[in-house]
């Protein structure tokens, strides 16, 4: 019996003995852990100190560029669309800012400004896809030739080509005054425009749009706007499409043209628009286009250049 209970108690000890080695032992591991743990934090804290100051001094290095591009651009500009006129036709995700700048610099090439026609939200949603295309084709002046393509898009882009833009080779009108205003007064009635007062055909024209399309009907509402700038392109002298870098993107309107060879045969696209360079590779492409020319500019992976006359930084 005595030697059962010692027995017992032999065994009890030997279970203590391992437990208080296991308890001690996985304090020691926990703070050999944790001392390891707290030295990666100061590291990954001291790379992301690092990183942070990397990006602010790149940050400094764009904005001294493009306040040198913005100081610059009058004098490079200066000439290049002398006597000439556009019209500048804006999404309603389009900023004021840029419009104004792109406006203001475009004065400064010499071009005059014949007004601006801003296509609201209507103008690329799906579910009014159908009513834009029969109102747009009530809309067609006598007279005006309409590609045989159904979609939206592209007949929406040839009655503004029509009734905004000068005819290519004799630089007239294509359109009375009052087949113009029909036309503008049509689609503000429908709900698919707004336009400034005196708004008059120009021989070039500039597309404003910003950012990616989001939501159901994403690439819908970008094809639309692709596919109108496109035919707009082909009504006239010449067209550029300008956005920021988030409308080069796969369901921006900028991504779309540029996924089409047809169209980047002809449309030139600016995806940085947002910034001065961006702003004077537009008024450039503008004249380019003049000379038959056509490009895909900006910072984007899927851009050519800068700006036309600018080669592509070697990666």
């Amino acid at each position: 019996m005595i030697s059962l209970r010692y027995h017992i108690v032999s065994v009890a000890s030997v279970f203590l003995a391992l437990a208080v080695g296991v308890v001690l032992g996985s304090t020691a591991l926990s703070g050999s852990l944790l001392s390891g743990l707290s030295g990666e934090k100061g590291q990954l804290a001291s790379q992301v100190s690092d990183l942070q100051a990397q990006r602010n001094a790149l940050d400094a290095r764009l904005t001294d560029a493009d306040s040198f591009a913005g100081a610059m651009g009058p004098k490079i500009v200066q000439g290049a669309l002398d006597q000439r006129t556009v019209v500048l036709i804006t999404t309603d995700t389009a900023s004021p800012a840029d419009r104004d700048a792109v406006r203001q610099l475009i004065q400064q090439s010499g071009a005059t400004v014949t007004g601006e026609l801003q296509l609201t939200s209507a103008f690329t949603d799906p579910s009014k896809a159908d009513q834009l295309r029969q109102l747009v084709t009530r809309l067609q002046p006598a007279g005006s030739s309409f590609p045989t393509a159904g979609d939206p898009g592209t007949l929406a882009g040839a009655l503004a080509g029509s009734v905004l833009l000068l005819d290519k080779q004799t630089a007239r009108p294509q359109s009375t005054s009052a087949e113009l205003a029909a036309a503008i007064g049509g689609l503000t009635d429908g709900g698919f425009v707004k336009a400034t007062q005196g708004l008059g055909p120009a021989q070039l024209a500039v597309v404003l749009t910003s950012g990616q399309a989001a939501g159901d009907g994403a690439g819908d509402r970008a094809a639309t706007l692709a596919r109108f700038a496109t035919q707009l392109d082909r009504s006239g002298a010449g067209t550029v499409l300008a956005g920021d870098p988030g409308s080069a993107e796969g369901s921006g309107a900028i991504g779309f043209v540029r996924a089409d060879t047809s169209a980047t045969s002809v449309l030139s696209t600016v995806d940085n628009v947002n910034t001065a360079a961006g702003r004077i590779a537009t008024i450039l492409a503008l004249k380019e286009q003049l000379d038959g020319g056509a490009g895909r500019y900006g910072i984007a992976g899927n851009a050519q250049a800068p700006a036309p006359g600018v080669a592509p930084a070697r990666s």
